[in-house]
């Protein structure tokens, strides 16, 4: 008996999964609510509740399978890219962009996220975006071979904020006015001008 139980909660937990990756993907974070969740998985709104500890914890399980994806595509783009590291750092930063606009709600998800102020992210979440930041920190370490681990760590979270910053103001045209076509165009600019004094 407890063997079907377990069974029925975790398949529960994955099409509350589903539901919730594909709903982020269509109409973005704020169109996800437990009353649609439960309608739509044919489960009631406290069952939700009996498989994640609340809303948040599933977002971040469904922005934890996002991330290993943007990961795959960052990994893919770098095995293509030249053994020079500051191409590398541009083909990562432009996978990125690309991931970005074409996915850009569950994207967005990934910082979008509400969390009680001090709360800090499970190791799981962290595990992912750590893994993005060792993309960046390799070739950086070629780039920088006098830096030490502490200037190292801040310069690739650096890289990473501008990258993210660019992408976000410029997949939105209202606010930065740059054209879609050009935002590759500006991070090569970008990176390479950062990396120009080593």
């Amino acid at each position: 008996m407890a063997g079907k139980v377990a069974e029925r909660r975790a398949a529960l937990r994955d099409n509350l999964v589903q539901i919730a990756e594909r709903t982020i993907a269509e109409k973005g974070l704020g169109a996800l609510r437990a009353r649609d969740l439960a309608s739509e998985a044919g489960c009631a709104v406290g069952a939700i509740y009996n498989v994640f500890g609340d809303l948040t914890d599933l977002v971040l399980t469904v922005n934890a399978r996002t991330f290993h994806r943007l990961g795959a595509d960052v990994a893919e783009a770098l095995a293509a890219a030249p053994q020079d590291p500051v191409e590398q750092l541009i083909v990562m930063a432009q996978a990125y962009h690309h991931f970005a606009a074409a996915n850009h709600f569950s994207w967005r998800a990934l910082f979008d996220v509400e969390r009680a102020p001090g709360e800090a992210a499970p190791d799981w979440y962290l595990h992912e975006m750590g893994q993005l930041f060792t993309y960046i920190s390799d070739p950086l370490a070629v780039i920088f071979p006098n830096r030490d681990a502490q200037d190292l760590a801040l310069l690739t979270r650096a890289l990473f904020s501008s990258v993210h910053g660019i992408v976000l103001l410029g997949l939105d045209q209202a606010s930065a006015g740059v054209p879609s076509d050009d935002i590759d165009r500006m991070i090569a600019l970008v990176l390479r001008q950062i990396t120009a004094s080593a």
